[in-house]
């Protein structure tokens, strides 16, 4: 059996390469062994690249989620107490007991809900931009769409929702592997001010409800006022920030693929599985991670106790044993089994609403902007590995 020394990949993760395109090693790494040992990373740890893998992982339950930040810490306790108590690293049965309390306001049928409201907010903003030459897909369209709706349902005051932003920004960075100790610092700070942000918010609510979800939280008596907080922070991040990276990546690549978006135009009933192909092809998280609660074998190697796992969703995605042509952006793909919203039972959450957000927001922003043209010198990728992120999309209409 091939030894994890022999079989360890040296990937330049930090590097700009990577960042504005991981996709060529990825394909290198698949070539070799979907499965293989990576020490260029600063936790060290298995690297899942096959498609079959990575469900494997992302449905077994000996591999589990942990917290992303260091075990044994102080200066990062306000974080810390933030994360330990997200659904997001939570297993099992505490998992499903927090997650219960909001799969009602993500189901299909509430989400449909939200359809004038979405509708209204998208055109709105873009009506704000259609008379001017050139815009920033990102700062513009892409981010106060799914910002706006998320802060709805939630029910942060207007006057507070332009430190969104901030706080997304800052707390997305302590995820990801290319987190520093001042992004610890940093973030460590958000989480305090959080913290008693939603306090005194859930106070407000439980004497004056409304119907939102902070209220729902406020009236819960199944989770603690620290659970609900941690909760409350998750949804605030990944309830808009996956969406944001799928808008603006799903125009980005229908502007460059330009047959494919005449395709679109031509049939507008392929929006669902035009989204879904945006999904798969760029999608929105790249990487997440898991650890082995027991020694486990995946393909020829064998991940012993207490190991890493790192599933790169981007490269699963692009699997050729299962995706044929798989570099190839296909909007009338079919099957498309993408992993971009995971699998088991840390699926997202948020998945229906994410689609809808998306199908609605690009269909009328070709209608609007039927021939955008990208400004290249201005594309930028903002450097984080777990995350395919834009920092800055200018369009010239």
């Amino acid at each position: 059996m091939t030894t994890k020394q022999e079989i360890e990949v040296n990937v330049p993760f930090y590097s700009k390469e990577f960042i504005e395109n991981p996709y060529p090693f990825y394909e290198r790494i698949q070539r070799e062994n979907p499965i293989q040992w990576v020490s260029t990373i600063r936790e060290k740890g298995w690297f899942i690249t096959g498609y079959h893998e990575a469900k494997l992982v992302l449905t077994n339950p000996q591999f589990q989620v942990r917290t992303p930040l260091p075990r044994h810490t102080y200066e990062y306790k306000h974080m810390k107490q933030v994360q330990k108590n997200m659904m997001l690293y939570q297993n099992e049965e505490n998992h499903k007991r927090i997650r219960r309390l909001f799969q009602k306001p993500f189901a299909q049928q509430m989400v449909e809900n939200l359809r004038p409201l979405i509708s209204k907010t998208i055109d709105s903003l873009l009506e704000q931009v259609k008379d001017q030459k050139e815009f920033d897909v990102m700062q513009d369209f892409s981010y106060p769409l799914p910002s706006f709706i998320i802060a709805e349902m939630l029910g942060i005051p207007n006057d507070d929702r332009e430190k969104i932003k901030n706080w997304t920004n800052e707390l997305l960075s302590v995820i990801d592997l290319t987190r520093t100790k001042k992004t610890l610092y940093k973030g460590n700070e958000r989480a305090n001010e959080l913290i008693h942000y939603f306090q005194q918010l859930l106070q407000e609510r439980k004497g004056k409800p409304k119907h939102d979800l902070i209220s729902k939280c406020a009236a819960s008596t199944d989770l603690t006022e620290d659970e609900m907080i941690s909760q409350l922070i998750l949804l605030m991040v990944a309830g808009h920030e996956t969406t944001v990276n799928l808008i603006a990546n799903s125009i980005l690549n229908l502007i460059k693929y330009e047959e494919e978006r005449y395709k679109l135009m031509r049939n507008p009933e392929l929006i669902s599985s035009a989204i879904e192909e945006c999904l798969r092809f760029e999608s929105p998280t790249q990487i997440t991670a898991r650890y082995a609660t027991e020694d486990m074998t995946i393909g020829e190697e064998t991940v012993r106790r207490g190991y890493q796992v790192y599933v790169a969703l981007g490269a699963a995605n692009r699997d050729p044993n299962i995706f044929k042509e798989p570099h190839r952006f296909q909007i009338d793909r079919h099957p498309n089994p993408h992993l971009s919203f995971g699998s088991g039972i840390h699926f997202c959450l948020g998945s229906q609403l994410a689609r809808l957000e998306a199908q609605m927001a690009i269909q009328r922003f070709f209608e609007f902007f039927p021939n955008p043209v990208i400004h290249e010198s201005t594309l930028s990728w903002r450097r984080l590995i777990g995350f395919r992120a834009l920092q800055s999309l200018r369009v010239g209409v």
